[in-house]
């Protein structure tokens, strides 16, 4: 897999940082005999509103050779590599059969990876023969139902006391925000929350998610302070909106033949 050198990545992620991600991925590789495809940078860092001691969530497909995969108890075998956290760096990946299978489903995880504007590393054919097929294969339903619960889910654990971890203002505003992209576009929501802010057209909701956003960005992941009321309001209101969403007239679907195809190449190439 080649490294990639964005002008994106080298402004997110300092180069002493990147080195050490380099270094666990080849590890990886050489303790599991497998070649990566693909890695990015899938958290907050990401998304665009990293705190100073965020993690750094890594995320990689890898390929094990073909004879791997020509075996009776090939449903047993383990189809993730995982690491602890060591040094605030997050890192794990999957197998490409298994993020195959997930995409055809349109797995949030493995659409928002193709996503990321923070790539570490790209063999050059995993996401450009993927990223095409978003257009015809991705759910625009299952999306929507994903980040409604998502945004549900964050806003009743954690935003309802009185005082409250700010930074899951932002766990709940994201996808709520990429929900309102889903619907306008008609489109795959892209992961940075500067894109998805241009949804907000709600003036006084926006300058507090600004002012919340600059906190945010210069403070402890933990930082608590007291509820926002405006943010509250907001999100209260949009999760009534959607609480009877009727499901879109859609039948985008990924023909399998297709991803076997590119699962073979993959394969191959990874020998």
């Amino acid at each position: 897999m080649e490294q990639v050198n964005s002008t994106a990545l080298t402004q997110a992620i300092a180069a002493p940082i990147r080195q050490e991600i380099w270094q666990r991925i080849a590890a990886a590789e050489r303790e599991h005999d497998v070649k990566v495809l693909y890695a990015v940078e899938s958290g907050s860092r990401a998304w665009g509103f990293a705190s100073p001691n965020s993690d750094y969530d890594v995320r990689f497909v890898y390929a094990h050779k073909p004879e791997w995969y020509l075996s009776v108890d090939l449903a047993d075998k383990r189809d993730v590599i995982e690491y602890p956290i060591v040094d605030e760096i997050d890192i794990n990946g999957w197998d490409v059969r298994k993020a195959l299978q997930l995409f055809r489903k349109s797995n949030p995880a493995i659409v928002e990876w193709l996503q990321s504007p923070l790539v570490y590393g790209d063999d050059g054919q995993f996401a450009a023969s993927l990223q095409p097929l978003l257009t015809c294969g991705y759910s625009l339903n299952k999306g929507i139902f994903h980040y409604l619960n998502m945004a549900k889910t964050n806003y009743r654990g954690y935003l309802k006391g009185s005082e409250v971890r700010l930074k899951k203002y932002f766990y709940v505003l994201r996808p709520l925000l990429a929900v309102r992209w889903l619907l306008s576009h008609r489109s795959v929501a892209p992961i940075e929350f500067a894109k998805l802010l241009t949804m907000l057209t709600e003036v006084e909701v926006k300058q507090e998610v600004e002012k919340l956003l600059a906190v945010k960005m210069g403070s402890d992941e933990l930082q608590t302070g007291p509820q926002v009321q405006v943010l509250n309001q907001f999100i209260e209101a949009e999760l009534a909106y959607y609480e009877n969403f009727t499901p879109l007239a859609e039948d985008n679907r990924v023909d399998v033949s297709e991803l076997n195809g590119i699962f073979r190449q993959l394969i191959t190439s990874a020998v």
